[in-house]
């Protein structure tokens, strides 16, 4: 990768701007998961609830996703940022001021939250339309790596809640937010190249292609095991090890930093040696990781490297896919990115629900995690069987795209 050739290239500012967005978006999406211990002790809730709760957040953005590629299509990436910004700031200053007083406010916040998680789906086409086909590896995984902000939660939300209590975190959140807003209106700009507005039927015609349905399965692996890491992982380590929830956080908070800052390498690496390569080892990696951590490891310090690893493995796997993704569905990426997000959101709202079930059945998480190492065992055959065909055919689709490695 020429860096400097990639400077050159593109809008940096938007580049930025879509990244920090993206970054305070996710922070806030996922807060409940390191808030979650204080939650829990205050409204007395089981594993299985304490999953949901984590959840919910996770499935709306998932499913608001699809609405918001859509919007970006049809308004542009800038506009419906906006608006997702704004809806996501007056709910947390709302919940503020009024207060969240039972576990079904605590659900209908997640609702809210939900908005936050589907930025997924404005930040990355606001950042692609920018690159040409040659740098979409790079350039997604670099707005990607606003995954990042989840980590931010696992870091500070604990020991906030700790000092200031839960429910004042939640008002605290919107102070980022609303400077993320303001460095957004000022330096995001769309790309000159926008597609014309189609009829709303017409989005959904790539549903028609099975090359998107494999694309929004391997997504739903990379993605979903990020996040419902993430949600999950404070409240994993609190309840297995003993930790303090502020150290718990940490612990946390290092898995999310491993696996957001490697996307970008992800997607740099899929640019030189291909993204079908990239995902084969992506894949191999997760299911091994996940399996080890299904066992009680003897300590939380061995049980952190084992999930640092398999955080490593799937970061990677988010910028590779999504390399993936603007060769085969280069005119439909935004309602793409959409579909491929939302189905990321139901894979991790699937691993957080059911390490908490897990849990409440069983005693322990490893049911949760095997189920989890078999999808990606599933997506990585899927892949084998499917590259041939793809390196054959996605080549010959766009007779003006520079050659890149499939």
């Amino acid at each position: 990768m020429n860096l400097r050739e990639f400077a050159k290239v593109g809008h940096p500012p938007t580049l930025f701007a879509a990244f920090l967005y993206f970054d305070l978006s996710f922070m806030v999406w996922v807060i409940l998961g390191p808030l979650g211990v204080a939650i829990a002790k205050d409204f007395n809730l089981d594993p299985a609830q304490k999953g949901l709760m984590v959840a919910v957040p996770v499935l709306a953005g998932a499913l608001l996703r699809l609405v918001n590629g859509v919007l970006v299509d049809r308004i542009g990436p800038k506009k419906t940022g906006m608006i997702g910004q704004l809806i996501v700031l007056t709910g947390l200053v709302l919940a503020w001021l009024v207060g969240v007083h039972s576990y079904h406010q605590v659900l209908a916040l997640g609702l809210i939250l939900g908005v936050a998680g589907s930025s997924f789906a404005v930040a990355l086409p606001l950042a692609s339309r920018w690159y040409p086909q040659e740098h979409q590896g790079l350039a997604l995984g670099i707005a990607g790596a606003g995954n990042s902000g989840t980590a931010l939660a696992a870091l500070f939300a604990p020991l906030l809640a700790k000092t200031y209590g839960w429910q004042n975190v939640i008002g605290l959140a919107a102070i980022p937010l609303a400077v993320a807003f303001v460095i957004y209106m000022l330096m995001a700009k769309d790309a000159p190249e926008q597609p014309a507005p189609k009829k709303l039927t017409e989005y959904l015609d790539v549903l028609k292609v099975p090359d998107a349905w494999w694309l929004m399965l391997l997504y739903a692996v990379t993605f979903g095991g990020f996040v419902g890491l993430a949600s999950s992982l404070t409240m994993y380590f609190n309840s297995e090890y003993g930790l303090d929830p502020v150290i718990a956080g940490f612990f946390t908070a290092a898995c999310v930093f491993a696996g957001s800052f490697i996307r970008p390498v992800g997607g740099a690496l899929a640019d030189r040696h291909g993204g079908v390569r990239t995902l084969t080892v992506v894949y191999a990696l997760a299911a091994i990781g996940l399996t080890v951590a299904s066992f009680q490891l003897p300590s939380a310090w061995l049980a952190l490297a084992v999930l640092m690893f398999s955080m490593l493995a799937l970061g990677a796997g988010n910028g590779a896919v999504f390399q993936l993704a603007p060769q085969r569905f280069r005119k439909e990426i935004g309602v793409m990115t959409g579909l491929i997000g939302m189905t990321g959101g139901i894979g991790g709202f699937y691993l957080a629900s059911t390490l908490g079930m897990a849990k409440k059945a069983t005693g322990s998480y490893q049911l949760g995690f095997l189920g989890f190492a078999a999808l990606a065992l599933f997506a990585l055959f899927a892949l084998h069987g499917l590259k041939t065909r793809w390196r054959a055919i996605w080549p010959t689709l766009h007779a003006d795209a520079v050659p890149v490695r499939v």
